[in-house]
């Protein structure tokens, strides 16, 4: 018996638990159509490696101030601008889901991804209320940056790994296509 949860018959939507999606490409031939045609895919394509190259030097920062206790205001301000563009990419990337698969969260060819970019927000946001409202220690705040930047680091790699098996998926097909 096939059991769908609530929310995911509310969105219309498979239950990603199942293991046959695993087996399936990640992109039907019209998602496909309207990932390679739509505009957000750029967007994503621009603002994931500029993000990626924010958390670095602000990693580096972050460690700086919390190994020398130098340089605090530039290690705040690289984790303020860092989650910003956190929040930027997410709500792009949702826009970006909506148009290929029709749904702005929770696609189940990039459910995982999404339920850890939950965990990921939330930490970003909770380090921005603890400098808001200063209820955590400077260097208690820099240590719950390096949490979420962890955090999105495996996010990253998850989201890496699944482009790398949609270009190995979209080769195999070429291929397959060519020789019939």
């Amino acid at each position: 018996m096939h059991l769908t949860p609530y929310w995911a018959k509310t969105l219309n939507m498979q239950n990603p638990l199942q293991s046959d999606r695993q087996n399936q490409a990640l992109y039907s031939a019209d998602e496909r159509v309207r990932r390679d045609t739509t505009r957000w895919t750029l967007v994503q394509g621009v603002l994931a490696p500029v993000q990626f190259a924010v958390f670095l030097i602000s990693a580096v920062l972050v460690v700086r101030y919390l190994q020398t206790g130098e340089g605090e205001m530039a290690a705040t301000v690289s984790i303020v601008i860092k989650t910003l563009l956190l929040y930027t990419i997410m709500v792009t990337g949702c826009i970006w889901e909506k148009v290929v698969f029709g749904c702005y969260l929770f696609a189940p060819s990039f459910f995982w991804e999404d339920m850890f970019s939950m965990m990921v927000l939330a930490l970003h946001t909770m380090y921005l209320i603890s400098l808001y409202t200063g209820n955590l220690p400077v260097r208690e705040q820099m240590v719950l940056a390096l949490i979420a930047y962890a955090t999105y680091a495996i996010n990253a790699t998850q989201f890496i790994l699944k482009l790398r098996a949609a270009r190995l998926q979209s080769a195999k097909q070429f291929t397959q296509q060519v020789a019939a």
